[in-house]
């Protein structure tokens, strides 16, 4: 069994760390006003991963909150990833430049995915495609837009191009503390071989060992923490054994 991964979610709106309810800015819960700080204290719970979103630069379609990210990159001693808003090459090329470990690419999964595939092939292991989904269809624009694309099916359609893994919202969860969709995260992991990373709803350590359960079968690589851990509901130390320990 390969290794799984936690990320600790910096979600950044107007500069400062926040958890939204389903993807909705106007339900913004500050919790940090300063992102490098949040990334220390991550890096000092002993997550060796982080997972950056630029919220305001997933509506506006380009880099917002650039000076937050690099803040961040600054602070952390861990490989951090980050998605919102990167949808050219030039974005890619300056967020690797920069110093993030990896990109994501969700809008221009599905609008653009040439893009996608050409990227994974010039920057192997760097690329991610972000999916995320409401009612099991693929939501873009900062979640602002539902399409009818199965999800399924976009991530189908880049098995075997290098991307580097999956990153699976359910939004309908995320932000909630209700666990997350096993169902459909099983799903999808069941339809390619490429690493997927679970997010949206985690609430406990129990929802991490689930997660590994499958991840004997199906090509689950890690899952994304989010309001719970900032919330104290998710014990770092505990999160950490979960996702280690022998099943």
């Amino acid at each position: 069994m390969s290794k799984f991964h936690l990320y600790p979610a910096i979600d950044l709106k107007d500069g400062v760390c926040v958890r939204l309810i389903q993807g909705k800015m106007d339900k913004a819960a500050a919790f940090n006003s300063d992102p490098a700080d949040q990334a220390r204290r991550f890096g000092a719970m002993g997550f060796d991963h982080l997972h950056v979103v630029d919220l305001n630069g997933a509506f506006a379609g380009n880099a917002v909150n650039a000076q937050a990210v690099k803040a961040i990159l600054a602070a952390s001693t861990v490989p951090v990833q980050l998605g919102g808003g990167i949808r050219s090459r030039a974005d890619i090329e300056f967020w690797l430049d920069a110093g993030l470990s990896r990109v994501i690419l969700g809008t221009a999964a599905l609008k653009d995915p040439d893009l996608v595939k050409t990227a994974a092939r010039d920057f192997p292991g760097q690329i991610i495609v972000g999916i995320d989904a409401k009612g099991g269809k693929v939501a873009v624009q900062g979640w602002a837009e539902t399409t009818n694309m199965p999800a399924i099916e976009l991530a189908k359609a880049f098995e075997g191009c290098g991307v580097a893994s999956l990153i699976v919202t359910d939004i309908d969860r995320d932000g909630l503390k209700t666990g997350v969709n096993l169902a459909f995260t099983q799903a999808l992991a069941g339809a390619v071989s490429i690493p997927v990373i679970a997010s949206g709803g985690v609430k406990s350590v129990e929802d991490i060992r689930q997660l590994r359960r499958i991840s004997r079968t199906h090509p689950i690589a890690g899952a994304i923490l989010g309001r719970a851990l900032y919330d104290g509901d998710i014990d770092p130390d505990q999160a950490l054994l979960a996702a280690t320990e022998a099943l």
